[in-house]
């Protein structure tokens, strides 16, 4: 357990939103045409190819021609590369005109479907936003985004947390999996539907996993569609109005 005088010592890091670490202004010794954005967008197109895992300073530094010491002229730490690349993917969102209050339902769809949709295209975000604070300025216009969405649905107030977790928790689940199926995929250099008659063949074969196999082989036959997305689009529209409809439910009984 860390003391007090460890704390003192290494004081745990909040944000680069916190510490006046995100605008920073360009020296003019530095490479031409090199500032923070074009920084960021770098990181952000290496986390997409190459993936968290493989992501160092020193390889986006050979990707953008300079040296790594040119880059930690703009950040402190690869950890706050990290939250700027992640609230700049966060501003692919698009935010719906809330002005309609009583359009909450396909809002939240809305706000559901994007979110899931970033979570699938860029893989490394997941794990990125249970390290971060997410206060950045594209990450708080989402957040405002989702809370007035809930507030307009007439949950109680005390509910409105729970029913933003419900919903929202889901999603982060639903496209972290999918996003790193997709990947795998990829990286296998098969398409999705292939793996998945692979592993599904793979599976039946095996003695101790038929049994379970074949009894929700039923369940796999009602599920529908003819591909992998199509299965997984139907199973997230499903997944989704069963939670709208938990909170009509809870509102009604409020």
């Amino acid at each position: 357990m860390a003391t007090a005088a460890d704390r003192a010592k290494g004081p745990a890091r909040t944000s680069v939103w916190l510490e006046g670490k995100a605008a920073r202004p360009r020296r003019t010794d530095q490479p031409a045409g090199l500032d923070l954005e074009k920084i960021t967008a770098a990181t952000v197109r290496l986390l997409d190819s190459e993936g968290l895992s493989k992501f160092s300073m020193r390889r986006l530094a050979a990707g953008l021609g300079v040296t790594a010491m040119s880059v930690y002229w703009y950040v402190d730490t690869k950890d706050d590369l990290l939250e700027l690349a992640l609230d700049s993917v966060m501003g692919e969102l698009s935010v719906p005109a809330l002005e309609d209050t009583g359009q909450w339902r396909e809002q939240l769809r809305q706000l559901a479907s994007g979110y899931r949709g970033l979570l699938v295209q860029h893989p490394w975000v997941s794990p990125l936003i249970g390290e971060f604070l997410n206060i950045g300025p594209h990450s708080m216009v989402f957040s405002t985004a989702v809370q007035r969405v809930m507030r307009s649905s007439g949950l109680p107030l005390r509910g409105q947390t729970g029913g933003l977790s419900a919903v929202f928790q889901f999603v982060y689940g639903f496209g972290t999996v999918e996003g790193h199926f997709r990947d795998r995929c990829r990286r296998a250099g098969m398409s999705q539907d292939e793996y998945f008659r692979q592993a599904m063949g793979t599976i039946s074969e095996q003695p101790g996993l038929r049994e379970t196999f074949e009894e929700a082989q039923d369940v796999m036959d009602a599920r529908g569609g003819d591909t992998v997305e199509e299965m997984r689009e139907r199973d997230f529209r499903f997944a989704l109005d069963l939670l709208i409809a938990g909170i009509e439910a809870k509102r009604e009984l409020s």
